[in-house]
């Protein structure tokens, strides 16, 4: 039997690679996804080959995450419930992609996730592998009653780690669970499943990895232009950068600033309720940017249909079906919508707020002839509104002559 793990060194993993050897006597393989997550991925393969995995490989994932990934994503303006930006949905299916090939390469019959059976996690991971490996077994450990009668909770997890040396990041004083990648970072569990905790005073604001509090943010505002072409963000001040350079410039703007903290209470797929802290710095702005040059440049109807499809295509990526072909044909749509989404948006960033300055484009459908109230010539005639308005309230005039009108 030879297993592949997605790995990330993190509390979970960590327990399940050397649960797996033990358990199953397999080829263990270890896989991690550079996806942004910077100084975790320092030390890995050590770690991993310590625990009992016999390979480990770590992937530079960073430039597809950003432009295959994030970006469809932000051309949709997909957000979960209006608050959550997906930062972890739309990782895992790059992940068990890679895992997935990573199996094909090593010949491995199985494919192992350390996401408990509470999460979206699980969903995301096993609903990819379906769609790209339906052949592979999946091993999903948190939901084998024999490895939950080991580890019934964090505590069990962290004293296990520390009788065989395994070093973790969390502990007893801060049992919070925490998951970075090139959008954002989100903080769940432990402390954080009581939505009344605050995670924002000066006691727990060690916990925030990627901005400042507004509180401690510069007294001076700060502008920043971003440069789109087809609803894709190209330059940041007029310097060309790609997709992975422009999350990670806009993500230190932001943080600076203290942009894109979210504490919400969200739906998971499972059924439950979940309390869930984020940090999205850089993919907040581009989200706010993305929006502006949209508004100059989008049709009306068209704008408005990708709308109304905006919570379906949010919930796809939140439930884990990337590669569903309701979110391949959304997406579709989705890109045809962006045609003339070109152009540049101005903003500033003061204290926790995004403040729109400005947007420009070649291909705007803004004619200011036509919208200013100074009495300025266009083809527009207002006398055409009188018939405009006639006919609409048609219906409304025939319903209050023939049934009375509504209740006042």
């Amino acid at each position: 039997m030879k297993i592949v793990l997605a790995y990330s060194g993190g509390l979970d993993t960590s327990v399940i690679v050397k649960w797996l050897k033990e358990t199953y006597d397999a080829d263990i393989i270890t896989f991690a996804a550079d996806i942004g997550q910077e100084e975790e991925l320092k030390g890995l393969d050590k770690k991993a080959k310590k625990t009992g995995a016999s390979k480990h490989y770590t992937l530079d994932l960073v430039e597809e995450f950003a432009r295959d990934y994030i970006y469809p994503m932000i051309r949709a303006n997909a957000v979960y419930e209006n608050q959550y930006y997906l930062g972890t949905s739309i990782a895992r299916p790059l992940i068990a992609k890679a895992q997935v090939a990573i199996a094909r390469k090593e010949k491995a019959d199985t494919v192992a996730h350390g996401a408990t059976g509470k999460g979206n996690d699980q969903c995301r991971f096993e609903l990819t592998y379906m769609a790209l490996a339906p052949d592979l077994q999946i091993i999903a450990p948190w939901k084998m009653d024999e490895y939950r009668d080991l580890f019934p909770g964090r505590a069990e997890m962290i004293a296990y780690c520390k009788k065989h040396n395994i070093p973790v990041e969390a502990s007893l004083k801060k049992p919070y669970s925490m998951d970075r990648n090139l959008l954002h970072i989100s903080y769940e569990a432990g402390i954080l499943e009581d939505p009344w905790f605050d995670p924002t005073t000066k006691a727990n604001k060690d916990m925030f990895k990627l901005s400042v509090s507004p509180e401690d943010a510069p007294d001076k505002p700060e502008y920043v232009e971003l440069e789109f072409v087809k609803g894709d963000c190209v330059a940041i001040n007029g310097k060309k950068l790609t997709p992975g350079k422009v999350l990670k410039a806009l993500n230190k703007l932001g943080g600076k600033h203290g942009i894109g903290r979210v504490d919400l209470v969200e739906n998971r797929f499972v059924g439950m309720k979940s309390r869930g802290v984020y940090e999205t710095p850089g993919g907040t702005i581009l989200m706010h940017a993305h929006k502006q040059i949209e508004s100059l440049t989008l049709d009306r109807e068209v704008e408005h249909l990708r709308d109304s499809l905006i919570p379906k295509y949010a919930e796809l990526v939140y439930n884990g079906f990337w590669f569903a072909p309701e979110r391949e044909a959304l997406q579709a749509l989705v890109d045809q919508s962006q045609k003339f989404v070109t152009g540049t948006v101005r903003l500033k960033l003061y204290k926790g707020n995004i403040i729109t300055c400005g947007r420009k484009s070649k291909y705007s459908l803004y004619d200011e002839n036509i919208a200013s109230m100074e009495g300025v010539q266009s083809w527009y005639n207002q006398n055409d509104a009188t018939g405009f308005i006639r006919l609409n309230g048609l219906r409304l005039r025939a319903r209050n002559l023939a049934q009375g009108g509504p209740k006042v």
